[in-house]
């Protein structure tokens, strides 16, 4: 195993990459942009903890997260931020991130959740979930099809649909949707972010392939 930290707080990155190598597997550090895509795109990394700011350089956390996507690599990243709003959240997810951890953190539960990522990774690659008749996600390419045609979901819409696929038939409470999905949780505003995105995918795949049960939870079709 073995982890990329991206972070350009000399400090910071330095502990991080040393906890981990004490508790979980070996992991390597750099503090820029360049280093960052490049090092992501051609070496074989199980997951990216990537920090939001990299004050240093024009581009930031959420560009490298776009240019790793645009380019076809799916590794894990779990970003890394001071932005504690939940529109910065949704803006780091939306870029491509798989996780997101506000500043300042625990250790352990950064461990934690890298292991989870990896885990997740591991057993949903190559798998592919039917919802109908006529919608097919295919978990690896990251790819929704209906009909035979691809229809484009942002990244959290795309978590969303496979969170809700993956637990087919079960009544989902608003909680625990955002907490798998959206991570921490401001249950008032980030309930009201889950039924806009609801919303969207009802727009994009049909208004039926997701029920409301009592505004409180909800089920896949």
């Amino acid at each position: 195993m073995k982890v990329l930290v991206i972070e350009d707080n000399d400090i910071l990155r330095s502990n991080v990459v040393k906890y981990l190598e004490i508790k979980w597997h070996s992991a390597d550090g750099y503090d820029s942009f360049e280093w960052a895509t490049y090092k992501i795109m051609t070496e074989n990394y199980d997951i990216v903890i990537l920090d939001l700011g990299l004050g240093s350089t024009e581009w930031d956390g959420l560009d490298i997260c776009r240019e790793v996507r645009e380019k076809g690599n799916t590794i894990p990243i779990l970003m890394l931020t001071a932005r504690t709003l939940t529109p910065q959240k949704i803006e780091g997810l939306e870029s491509g991130a798989d996780d997101y951890m506000t500043k300042p953190f625990d250790y352990e539960e950064l461990l934690a959740r890298l292991k989870t990522l990896i885990r997740r990774d591991h057993s949903l690659k190559g798998d592919v979930f039917k919802i109908g008749k006529d919608i097919t996600i295919k978990v690896e390419e990251m790819k929704v099809e209906q009909n035979g045609n691809d229809i484009h979901l942002s990244k959290l819409e795309f978590n969303l649909l496979l969170h809700l696929a993956q637990n087919k038939w079960r009544a989902l409470t608003k909680e625990e949707i955002t907490e798998k999905v959206w991570g921490e949780i401001d249950m008032f505003q980030e309930s009201r972010t889950l039924d806009i995105y609801i919303w969207y995918l009802r727009k994009k795949l049909g208004k039926d392939v997701v029920d409301t049960v009592r505004w409180v939870w909800y089920i896949m079709n």
